[in-house]
């Protein structure tokens, strides 16, 4: 039985510093450690027993068998090491996640040589952990999965990749820190309340800006106006000369607004910011989202729905 997440044991040993790397990784014999199992221990104890025995006794088959037996331990040692040494790895992108839920953060093995790698398996102090095979000349993907309580920017921190392939009497590992980072947005209020009115808030209507869609009226003539918009009859019914208006329609929206968000505290604020720009969305509504420092104009859409659901996970950085 392999010892429970050794790797992680000799993580803040003086010669492995901590240190986040991007990119492409390529593990070698200088990243990788290697002991023996539980199981390995166990087995030197009983090759020591059957040496002894043999001295004691003269047993020549029991020198045999002890040999034997030694090189087979050798020949897993080898195996073990062999099966990390070469893998080249990175990081996957990791899909935000509300606060609550349990991100995924994927990492791609890939492996160049014609060797299948077998039983790779990835490790975090969380207790989490996900195996692999890894075909020759191929890909894998190792999923890591660790839940998510709070909003932000979360990143997982230190984690092993490990292998005791083929006889689980050693155990291959090395420890790793990847620029690795889940947004975990706001978890959404669970009762629904009405969307807010007043300020800005017409929720069905349309307002008009100026354009050229739609007449719009008429106004006072004024020097330099258009002699395409003169409304010319006017000037046939001998009326003061006038010029036509045009208007485009604009839809006003939802507007989501910080300081008339019912709310005990910042938390309860940004939950109920979050159910409601969920469920505009899927209402099919245009909404806008207002904060102290920011805000961010009447639109629907996945995108946008994700520009004010990062805004509401990030709310108070610095």
């Amino acid at each position: 039985m392999a010892l429970p997440l050794p790797a992680l044991r000799f993580a803040h040993l003086p010669w492995r510093a901590p240190r986040r790397e991007g990119g492409v990784i390529r593990l070698t014999s200088r990243r990788l450690y290697i002991l023996p199992t539980r199981d390995g221990l166990l087995f030197a104890l009983l090759l020591g027993a059957l040496l002894l025995g043999a001295m004691n006794y003269s047993l020549s088959l029991a020198y045999l068998f002890t040999f034997l037996l030694a090189g087979i331990g050798v020949a897993g040692l080898i195996h073990t090491h062999r099966n990390l040494n070469g893998l080249s790895l990175r990081a996957g992108h990791v899909a935000p996640v509300f606060a609550g839920q349990s991100a995924q953060f994927v990492l791609h093995l890939d492996n160049p040589s014609g060797l299948a790698r077998y039983r790779i398996g990835i490790e975090h102090a969380a207790g989490q952990t996900a195996h692999a095979d890894v075909a020759a000349r191929g890909q894998a993907d190792l999923i890591l999965t660790l839940p998510q309580p709070r909003r932000g920017l979360h990143r997982p921190g230190r984690f092993a990749l490990s292998t005791t392939y083929p006889l689980g009497l050693f155990r291959c590992w090395t420890v790793l820190e990847l620029d690795w980072a889940v947004l975990v947005y706001p978890r959404p209020a669970a009762d629904r309340l009405a969307f807010p009115g007043g300020d800005g808030a017409d929720q069905t209507g349309q307002g008009r800006r100026p354009g050229d869609e739609e007449f719009d009226g008429l106004r006072e003539y004024r020097p330099g106006d258009s002699l395409k918009r003169i409304a010319w009859k006017t000037l046939a019914r001998a009326q003061p000369p006038a010029t036509k208006q045009f208007a485009t329609p604009v839809a006003r929206g939802l507007w989501f607004d910080w300081a008339q968000t019912p709310g005990g505290n910042t938390e309860a604020k940004l939950s109920r910011l979050t159910r409601w720009l969920l469920d505009a969305e899927n209402a099919g509504q245009s909404y806008g989202l207002r904060l102290p420092a920011r805000a961010f104009g009447p639109a629907r859409g996945e995108a946008h729905l994700r520009t004010c659901l990062e805004a509401l996970a990030r709310f108070g950085e610095g």
